[in-house]
Order: C-alpha cells, then structure tokens, then sequence
C-alpha cells in the first residue's frame, strides 16, 4: 500500500489528539500504568522488560508537551488509497484496506473519548451475524489498551492489546502476590512454570472470553434497542453512565460470556473472568461472587448456572428501568438515574 506510512501517521496523530483532550481524566494510577504501558509500546520493549524510569520521566514529559499543542486540533481525514476518509467511518475504512491486511478501528468509547487503532489484519471470521476482525501488530494506537469493541455489527479483537493488557494484571499480582481468583487463574494457566507458555496460553483462551463478551454485548444491543445508545450519549456525568454500563456488562456476561465459559468448562477463563470482575459491576452483583466461591468449594456449577439464567432476566429488567426512565423525560433522565443509584438499599443489586 503506497500511502500507508501516511496513513499511520494520521491515523496516530489522531490517536494523540484524543489523548491530548481526555488522557488526564483518569485516575493518577490508571493514568501512570497506562503511560508506562504505552511508552513500552512505542519503544517495542519486551513485556519482561521494565521500562527506564529516568527514559519514561523524560518521555512522558515530552507527550504532555505534545498533547499540549493538540488540544485544539482536529481529527484529520484518514490518507487511504486515493481517497481521503472520515476517521469514524471505520467500515469505508476497512473495505479499501481489509485486501491490503490491515484492519482500523474508531469509535467512541467511556466518558465519550474517541479511541483509534490500526494493525496487522490476522483473521475474519463471522458468528451470529457479526463480523469478527481479529488483529495482531498495531501501528497506530491510543493510550488506553482496549482489547476488543463492537460496533455496527462487527467486532474488533486486538490480541496485542489483550497480551498486554493480561500481562499488566500478572505484573499487578505479583507484587503482592494475594490469595484468590488471580492466583488461581495464574496457577491454572502455568505461570509458575512457564510464564512466556502461560501468557501465550492465557491469550488465546482470553480472546475467545472477549469475543464472548462482546457477542453479549451485540445480543443486548438488540434487546434494548436504540434508545440505549441514545440514552448513554447523552449523559454528561460518570455516574449515570458508569451504572448504566455496568448493568449492560452484567447483561452481556449472562446473556454470552458466562454461559460460554461454563459450556465450554473454560475453567482458567472463569477464574480470570473472577479476578477481572470488580468495580461496580462486582458491587452490584454480589451473589456471583458467592456462586463463584460455591463452585470452587464443590466444583460443580449448579449454583453459577442458576445464578447466571437469574442473571439474564434480572439485568435486562434492570436497563429496562434505566430506558423507561429515559422515555419518559430524556432531560431528567440523568438526574434520575443518579438518584437511584445513591439509593438504600440499591434497587439494582442482584
């Protein structure tokens, strides 16, 4: 492809523009790992390596410079071919460089930051009416390492990303090195033998989990319908928009993920899918937690899988209740929704 050094470069000034405009709303550790993440990207460091702190210091001194010049930018035109592209239009995108092996993802993503990729196209496969790209080297990215999305009817699995992403939670375990879910899922997958085996392990089986999740996440698309979308965009504060997302996880999970990994007795996947189960998705989901810990103690399923089909019906009621408040006034929807969550005993809780 004649023009792909300048479709990199704009396809990663963009990336820096996002950055420049929403990298620093993140919390000051997600903020640091995430830089340091990226700075190892950047440089094609081994994930063994630890990057120079003096290196990093100065690197991200410089980045800030640069987001600093950026804020007011933007987003240029994607250079493909002889055309010149939208940056969101990701599927007039990839239909000129799907026959060139590269895939691009754009999209909108939490607390409305636009996030950009472009890499190496690995696969394509199709399930349930969903267009699966699977990706490997990327040549362009933004800072936040997101390992898979879906939008408009196909899915994007990034297994760069998702090598990363896993080997930034194992470097996380081990400093402390604590009892539970993670060590569990570590231990299953072979890490105290074999790390680099284990890690290569551990990714294929957790991009099979991802794309289950995001299979989930197209199955309560078209459950709750456009409104959802709607609804979500026009939040303008975290909570509202944290709850609602965390609710259609749950949703997702039920309706895809959990079901799946039972299915298919993936059991180092359920025990990752535990260690990576937090937030408030974990605070309003308790009793998985508990037919988790039941199933560890027996080792038979019964309980998750009851959990799970309680699940299914409990957290599509759940973003029902989100969308008939949205229909009811868009404009106090918010306000509502946030009232509900501040509730006791929480109205959601399962």
């Amino acid at each position: 492809m004649r023009n792909f050094h300048e479709l990199v470069d704009t396809v990663q000034k963009n990336c820096h523009i996002a950055d420049a405009n929403h990298a620093r709303n993140m919390t000051l550790c997600t903020y640091l790992l995430e830089m340091r993440e990226f700075y190892r990207w950047e440089n094609e460091l081994p994930l063994t390596q630890q990057p120079p702190r003096s290196e990093i210091g100065e690197w991200m001194t410089h980045r800030e410079s640069l987001w600093e010049t950026l804020e007011e930018d933007d987003f240029a035109d994607l250079p493909v071919k002889d055309q010149r592209l939208d940056p969101f239009e990701s599927g007039a995108v990839n239909a000129a460089l799907e026959p060139e092996g590269y895939v691009y993802g754009a999209g909108i993503g939490r607390y409305r930051k636009p996030h950009f990729f472009l890499g190496e196209l690995k696969r394509k496969e199709e399930r349930e009416g969903l267009t699966i790209y699977v990706t490997g080297c990327e040549y362009a990215r933004d800072l936040s390492t997101l390992p898979a999305a879906y939008q408009d009817g196909a899915i994007y699995l990034r297994t760069d990303a998702l090598k990363r992403a896993l080997w930034e939670k194992v470097e996380l375990w081990g400093q402390k090195k604590p009892e539970g879910a993670m060590k569990a899922a570590l231990e299953c997958y072979g890490f105290d033998r074999e790390p680099e085996a284990a890690l290569a392990s551990m990714t294929e089986n957790e991009s099979e989990a991802v794309i289950l999740h995001e299979v989930g996440e197209a199955r309560a698309d078209r459950l709750l319908g456009p409104d959802w979308k709607a609804m979500i965009s026009g939040f303008t504060h975290r909570h509202p928009e944290l709850l609602a997302r965390s609710i259609r996880d749950n949703l997702a999970d039920c309706l895809s993920t959990l079901p799946g990994l039972i299915e298919r007795e993936a059991w180092c996947s359920l025990h990752y899918y535990m260690a990576d189960f937090d937030g408030l998705r974990l605070v309003l989901f308790p009793s998985l937690t508990q037919a988790y810990e039941s199933w560890r103690r027996s080792g038979r399923a019964d309980d998750l899988l009851r959990t799970v089909e309680t699940g299914k019906t409990h957290w599509a009621e759940q973003a029902g209740k989100l969308l008939s408040i949205y229909r009811e006034d868009p404009s106090a929807a918010q306000a509502r929704i946030q009232a509900l969550r501040k509730a006791e005993p929480s109205p959601f809780i399962l």
